[in-house]
């Protein structure tokens, strides 16, 4: 079965928790802060799997959640980072952001890995908040929060030439014919519900993938039948070859088809009907007459558009076919359909630093990761971890930010959970 669509939830590990404690050995009287600090939790990457052609181990499984940092402990003892997740999925494949529909990698490339979610970084122990001032800090820094995403996978088929056209045109027979696939072939409509791949060899040793796209229909660009997965794997051929029935064995008017399937390719995307096409005019071993043909080769005339004659069944025209796409693919390039100018898109280092003040009702509400990330990590209830927040506040730009929307002594201000009365000091 062919998956080319799935929904995953991940989760990069917490980062473990400083420790706040002291040395404490026979003939030392005084051991001064010795807690270790938390491991760091750990990372998400993709990988592209050689083996791997087909989402559907998705299907089963939805979540997928990095191991967490230990604590850390007295001695000066690190805990030990967490593992590292690395989420196999076939060469081709999308990564969005469900919410924003925004591209986070493409993994695309034979042994490409991407790193898409960072692991929370470790707690500091408290031996890191000793001063001369302050030699006995009773506090430590709770690890960071791993970070959780919902992502759409989308599998785009990597083939250099795309077969389209209405179904039972006979795309699946000249697959089968010039390659060594095997595509299941019969008399009903949506033959092919999954995409097929074979590899077609010239007489002259060229050679390119070819993908038979399953039958597209009136409306595929507004989702009717499985149009819109359908489209989703033409989009990456470099070129596009137009199979038309020109005997008109299912009762429709091959000119009609020529011109529907132009226009869903238009209505899904522009760049998709501005790719290179040839016209193949198949079946002409059933034709009764030549008029639907004649019609064709003025419109391929008028649009500057190659037009080939074959039978798929008999093979009449497909070397000559072939051989031309072969030299016409030399001079295509390979390019990218998904633009990316970042591979990794969210890291915690790019959104810690993120927040916003809003005045609702009178109060200073203040949100954003920067908050949950400080939050997270100080204990309110001690004296010298709530100082440490204080401090935070000012160095992220909180507290200017206050000021400069106006907030005044007496004032509520509410950081997440967290609400106190604005003093001036």
């Amino acid at each position: 079965m062919f998956v080319d669509y799935a929904k995953i939830t991940i989760k990069s590990g917490d980062g473990g928790d400083g420790a706040a404690t002291f040395r404490r050995e026979k003939y030392v009287a005084a051991g001064g802060p010795d807690g270790g600090d938390g491991g760091k939790g750990g990372d998400i990457y993709f990988i592209v799997d050689p083996d791997s052609n087909t989402l559907i181990d998705f299907r089963y499984t939805k979540k997928f959640k990095a191991e967490n940092g230990q604590n850390g402990s007295g001695g000066h003892k690190f805990g030990k980072s967490g593992k590292d997740l690395f989420v196999k999925v076939p060469l081709g494949t999308i990564v969005k952001d469900s919410e924003s529909g925004k591209v986070i990698a493409d993994l695309s490339t034979k042994g490409q890995k991407e790193l898409i979610l960072k692991g929370g970084r470790g707690g500091k122990g408290n031996s890191h908040f000793a001063t001369s001032t302050r030699q006995a800090p009773r506090f430590a820094i709770d690890g960071e929060k791993g970070k959780e995403k919902e992502l759409i996978l989308e599998l785009k088929l990597l083939a250099d030439v795309g077969l389209i056209g209405f179904p039972n045109v006979g795309k699946s027979t000249i697959l089968s014919r010039v390659t060594k696939a095997t595509p299941k072939i019969a008399d009903y409509h949506f033959t092919t519900i999954d995409p097929n791949l074979g590899v077609v060899k010239t007489e002259h040793g060229d050679s390119f993938v070819l993908a038979d796209i399953p039958g597209i229909i009136e409306g595929a660009s507004e989702g009717v039948g499985l149009g819109i997965q359908f489209l989703r794997h033409v989009e990456r051929t470099r070129l596009l070859l137009h199979i038309i029935d020109i005997a008109s064995t299912e009762g429709r008017n091959p000119i009609d088809d020529y011109n529907k399937i132009n226009e869903e390719l238009k209505k899904y995307s522009e760049k998709l009907a501005g790719k290179k096409q040839i016209v193949v005019a198949n079946k002409i071993d059933s034709m009764q007459d030549d008029s639907n043909l004649k019609e064709l080769e003025k419109i391929a005339k008028k649009s500057n558009t190659k037009l080939y004659k074959i039978s798929a069944v008999t093979g009449e025209g497909l070397n000559e076919l072939f051989n031309d796409v072969a030299e016409i693919l030399k001079t295509l390039p390979k390019e990218e359909i998904v633009e990316i100018d970042d591979k990794v898109v969210y890291t915690l280092e790019e959104e810690e630093e993120q927040f916003k003040v809003e005045i609702i009702d009178g109060e200073y509400i203040v949100t954003g990761p920067a908050c949950e990330r400080l939050m997270g990590r100080v204990n309110i209830g001690d004296n010298e971890s709530y100082s440490y927040m204080e401090k935070m506040l000012k160095k992220i730009g909180i507290e200017q930010e206050l000021r400069n929307k106006g907030v005044k002594e007496g004032d509520t201000v509410k950081i997440l959970d967290w609400e106190f009365e604005w003093y001036e000091y």
